[in-house]
C-alpha cells in the first residue's frame, strides 16, 4: 500500500492524505487548510489558518480508504484564494451566504445531528444570497464501527472542536475565475409512485401517494425498501435532490430521514443500482476536471456501493455524512471546480 504522502498529486494543489507531522508543519508554515480525520488526530494540531470535521472514510485515487489516527486528509485552500475563517452558531447560519465573498465561495463544515445540522437543512435555500454566493461543503460524522461517538467540527483559529458549531472557511477567488459546483448523483425517480408530503420535517408521518394519503412508515414498509439503500428523489424543477432513508422503528411507526423533505415537491423512490463504481465513473466522465480542486462523496455511497479499495475517479475528498452544494444533500458527490 502506497504511504499516505504518495497520494497527493504531484505538481498541483495539495488536496490528499497527508501524515500528521506533515500537517503540522503545514499549520505551523501558516498555510490555510480544510482539514478532515478521526478525533484523536484532530486533537494533536496546533492553532492555526485551518478548519476540520471528523471522518475516518476518504475517495482517493486508489479508492475508498479508512483511515487510522495518523493521517488527516489535506485541502491546501490558500492555493484556491484568499482564505478568511469563522464559526457560527445555529441562529447565525444565514450568515454564512451573507458574508461570503461576491467572487468566491464558503466552504462549511457541519457537525452531523447538531441543531446546525437541522436549521441549515431546513432553511439553507432561504438565506441572503444563497445561490449568487454558493455555499460548499460537508456533515462531519464518525466511525461506523463506534457506536455513540459524536461528530465534530473545529475551529482551527484556536485549536478547539466544537458538536454544536459550524466552521467556514471563507475563500475569494482571484480575479477572472469563478467557482463552479457540480452535483453528481448517480439516483433517478423509479418512475412509479409520486410522493408528497404535508410539511417539512427528518420524520414525515404522512404522505400522499399518487393523492392517497397513508403513514409514510406503512408506505415504505409495503414497498420493501427497509434497506434505506435507496432514497427519495425530489424533483426540484429538473434538479434531482436526495433525501435519504436513516432509521426505520416499526414499533413507534417512524421513518427518520438523513434529510429533510419539503412540502410542494414531487418526491419518488430512486430506482436501483447495479453497480454504484461503475455508475460514478460513467456520471463523472459527463463532467469537466479542468480546475478541479475537491470533492466529498456520501457515506451511504461508501457502505451500500461497497467503495473500500474501489476507484470511482474525479478528486479526492472526504466521505461525509451528509454533502452541501448550495443546500444540504443526501447520496450525492459534490465536486469543486474553479474557472
Amino acid at each position: 500500500m502506497k504511504s499516505p504522502s504518495s497520494i497527493v498529486s504531484e505538481g498541483g494543489a495539495i488536496n490528499g492524505l497527508l501524515p500528521i507531522d506533515t500537517v503540522v508543519d503545514l499549520i505551523k508554515a501558516g498555510a490555510s487548510l480544510s482539514l478532515a480525520g478521526r478525533k484523536a488526530a484532530l486533537d494533536r494540531l496546533p492553532a492555526g489558518n485551518w478548519i476540520a470535521g471528523t471522518s475516518p472514510y476518504f475517495m482517493t485515487a486508489q479508492g475508498g480508504q479508512i483511515v487510522d489516527d495518523d493521517v488527516l486528509f489535506v485541502t491546501d485552500l490558500g492555493a484556491i484564494g484568499t482564505v478568511t475563517f469563522a464559526t457560527y452558531e445555529a441562529h447565525e447560519l444565514e450568515r454564512i451566504s451573507g458574508e461570503a465573498p461576491d467572487n468566491g465561495l464558503a466552504l462549511a463544515i457541519i457537525p452531523g445531528g447538531s441543531a446546525c445540522h437541522t436549521e441549515f437543512a431546513q432553511n439553507a435555500a432561504n438565506y441572503p444570497m444563497a445561490f449568487m454566493r454558493p455555499t460548499v461543503g460537508w456533515i462531519s460524522g464518525h466511525d461506523l464501527e463506534k457506536a455513540g461517538h459524536t461528530p465534530w467540527v473545529y475551529d482551527g483559529q484556536v485549536a478547539k472542536a466544537f458538536p454544536d458549531r459550524v466552521a467556514v472557511a471563507q475563500v475569494t477567488l482571484p480575479n477572472g475565475e469563478s467557482p463552479l459546483i457540480e452535483i453528481v448523483n448517480i439516483f433517478a425517480p423509479d418512475g412509479g409512485d409520486v410522493i408528497h408530503f404535508e410539511e417539512t420535517s427528518f420524520t414525515p408521518e404522512w404522505c400522499t401517494v399518487n393523492g392517497n394519503r397513508q403513514r409514510f412508515h406503512d408506505y415504505v414498509l409495503a414497498r420493501g425498501l427497509q434497506g434505506c439503500d435507496l432514497p427519495l428523489v425530489g424533483n426540484y424543477g429538473g434538479a434531482h435532490v436526495n433525501a435519504s432513508l436513516k432509521t426505520i422503528d416499526t414499533e413507534t411507526g417512524t421513518v427518520e430521514l438523513f434529510a429533510p423533505v419539503f412540502p410542494g415537491v414531487d418526491y419518488a423512490f430512486a430506482a436501483p443500482v447495479a453497480d454504484y463504481a461503475d455508475d460514478f465513473r460513467q456520471a463523472l466522465a459527463e463532467h469537466p476536471t479542468a480546475g478541479t480542486v475537491w470533492s466529498c462523496n456520501c457515506i451511504l455511497n461508501f457502505t451500500f456501493g461497497k467503495l473500500e479499495g474501489v476507484a470511482i475517479g474525479g478528486a479526492a475528498g472526504p466521505v461525509t455524512f451528509g454533502e452541501i452544494a448550495y443546500q444540504l444533500l443526501n447520496q450525492t458527490m459534490v465536486v469543486l471546480r474553479k474557472e
